[in-house]
């Protein structure tokens, strides 16, 4: 009788790394919320009965049916500004994240191909904005430029593309000697294929990790520059916004500071879990094709 021959199917990368992500289960119940959360804002805030302008004959009210998260001493609707600060901290992070993750990436992926003067020049810049306060630095410029969400963005992604420039340009030292690099050389390929073609993604799981934390810091950043009141202003609004204007009705209204700050918490744990999840799934020693 003939032996038989019990082969396991085929995985790519993309299958093993979903399935190790599927295996921690913490990071995909953080997804799962997240996207509630996303969902809630951006789809609930459109069908919701109420808008942030509009004002109601119930004055500070606490959660009730009609108002599920209460409403404030002018009658708005405290549940319709939490799903509109949620859009714009939202907004804001994910803007941070791209902006400065594609600005960290080439910056710190040229320098680190390149290396000698360049290397030295480009990274003493990214040097000098690690040095700033950055605190400090975005409450001064959010202030100046009016307070736009987009413009608040753009800042904090100004002060934060060197931390990716410098985990890019790490990760680039330690590939552009490899033989699959040597290879692309020795084929004629050039500078910008090389760089652009083989060693971004390869080095792309630490770059995609780096802009899930990006995310989170970059939506607390906005928390507390908004709080501080050098962020996002009226008639606009945001978690931070929120938070700051119901500070002083803590005891008496606690509901107009607890939704705000309990939205804040969740995005940002379930990001950091996310990044979690995609650090271990992404882990550079686990990325062999099983066959």
């Amino acid at each position: 009788m003939p032996e038989r021959e019990f082969t396991a199917p085929t995985r790519t990368q993309t299958q093993l790394v979903l399935r190790r992500f599927r295996q921690h289960r913490l990071a995909v119940a953080s997804l799962i919320v997240l996207l509630a959360l996303v969902l809630l804002a951006f789809v609930g805030g459109w069908l919701w009965k109420y808008s942030v302008a509009d004002f109601t004959s119930d004055n500070s009210v606490p959660p009730s049916w009609q108002h599920p998260f209460g409403t404030d001493a002018a009658g708005r609707d405290t549940f319709a500004q939490v799903l509109r600060g949620t859009q714009i901290s939202i907004g804001i992070s994910v803007l941070v994240a791209v902006f400065a993750t594609v600005v960290g990436t080439v910056w710190g992926t040229t320098a680190g191909y390149y290396r000698g003067r360049l290397d030295t020049v480009m990274m003493r810049i990214a040097d000098l904005v690690l040095t700033l306060p950055l605190l400090a630095v975005a409450a001064v410029l959010g202030h100046n430029l009016g307070g736009s969400w987009w413009l608040i963005a753009v800042v904090i992604a100004g002060l934060y593309w060197a931390y990716v420039a410098r985990v890019a340009r790490g990760v680039v030292l330690s590939l552009r000697e490899k033989e699959f690099v040597e290879a692309a050389r020795a084929l004629g390929a050039s500078d910008a294929r090389i760089i652009f073609g083989h060693l971004v993604p390869n080095a792309f799981g630490s770059i995609i990790v780096n802009a899930t934390v990006l995310v989170s810091v970059a939506i607390l950043l906005e928390t507390a520059l908004s709080y501080l009141g050098f962020g996002v202003r009226p008639p606009d609004t945001s978690l931070g916004l929120l938070v700051s204007d119901a500070q002083t009705a803590v005891d008496t209204r606690p509901w107009l500071f607890f939704f705000p700050g309990l939205f804040i918490i969740l995005i940002a744990l379930t990001i950091n879990f996310i990044g979690d999840g995609l650090r271990d799934a992404l882990d550079p020693q686990q990325t062999r094709v099983r066959r």
